[in-house]
């Protein structure tokens, strides 16, 4: 008998990358994990700060999942292995639904996973200084691909609650699709930015003072804005899926003992958790510590310093002598 995965999942969609994707996501997690759900997240695409919110608000590693780098196998695997233990899997998609590596396909695409997952989709709408618009927008985007399936719409940067009214009664009376939400203009739902995209988590729980009371305001304010039941509903409307084979995450048996130095902290934190977790899967024990705060490295075999924003933190890291130090006598010896 074909085991199946029943487990209620959504991918909240974006109609352009400024829709807020983001911002909704990591509130509905926030308020789903006070509820007492077990929230898994997913982030479609390469990206490692929009996960990096995912993990700190859900309490649970964030994965991503991209259609143009991972087979449809692949991608199944991931997201199978990800949710065990999990109540409801939610998934970030990437800039607008159907934005993908080419113009005629749906590849790398948020569209693509939404496919290959059997996955409800809540469009989440940029509707400022548009009403009845919206509807032709939720129209032209179910259309586009009948394979798609949009349950419920999301609207975001709403100016008054008869700006809200208008947009939400066009949406519902043309499409007969559910508007399940509509979230305020208010800066308060923005969260940090710099030129190349949002601050990342870790390094934001340093450098911005208000970090926690914007995740707090973010999250009351979805609490507010968003039919939470309405999603948890619609999440479980998702049909059950074949659980694939196990053939990435098997343990390699390895007794190696090879002990490998994991930098992490403020300035390096690029890293996919899959990596790590395959790396621990083929006998190598993971010691974390920090180039920026440490003295030395741990006693270890070899060293993986992830990406970030290092050129931020280059005094501290100048000035931690002793590290370097450390580093290159063990890269000596």
């Amino acid at each position: 008998m074909t085991d199946k995965i029943d487990l209620p999942r959504i991918l909240i969609a974006g109609d352009r990358s400024s829709a807020g994707k983001t911002t909704i996501s990591i509130g509905i997690m926030s308020v789903l994990r006070e509820m007492g759900y077990k929230v898994q997240p997913f982030k479609v695409g390469l990206d490692f700060i929009d996960p990096s919110y995912h993990t700190e608000v859900a309490g649970r590693y964030s994965r991503n999942l991209d259609g143009y780098l991972m087979s449809e196998v692949a991608i199944r695997e991931v997201y199978s292995h990800a949710v065990e233990g999990a109540d409801i899997a939610v998934i970030e998609g990437v800039r607008g639904l159907y934005e993908g590596l080419e113009a005629t396909c749906d590849i790398g695409s948020t569209a693509q996973i939404a496919k290959i997952l059997d996955c409800p989709v809540i469009l989440a709408i940029n509707a400022r200084s548009i009403t009845r618009s919206t509807a032709a927008l939720v129209s032209g985007y179910r259309s586009f691909d009948p394979e798609v399936n949009i349950v419920g719409v999301i609207l975001n940067n709403i100016g008054s609650q008869r700006h809200g009214e208008k947009a939400r009664v066009a949406i519902e009376t043309y499409t007969q699709i559910p508007v399940i939400g509509e979230i305020p203009r208010n800066d308060s739902m923005k969260i940090s930015m710099r030129h190349l995209g949002l601050i990342p988590a870790m390094e934001g729980r340093r450098r911005v003072s208000d970090f926690e009371e914007n995740l707090v305001r973010i999250k009351s304010i979805i609490k507010e804005g968003i039919d939470i039941g309405r999603f948890i509903s619609l999440a479980g409307s998702a049909r059950p899926i074949i659980k694939p084979e196990e053939n990435i995450f098997k343990p390699s048996g390895s007794k190696n003992n090879l002990r490998l130095g994991i930098a992490l902290d403020e300035a390096f934190n690029f890293y996919y958790r899959d990596n790590l977790e395959l790396l621990e899967l083929a006998g190598a024990e993971l010691v974390y510590f920090s180039p920026v705060k440490d003295k030395a490295i741990p006693k270890v075999d070899g060293l993986y310093i992830g990406g970030g924003y290092p050129e931020l933190f280059g005094r501290e890291l100048e000035d931690n002598i002793s590290m370097r130090e450390s580093i290159n006598q063990a890269s000596s010896e």
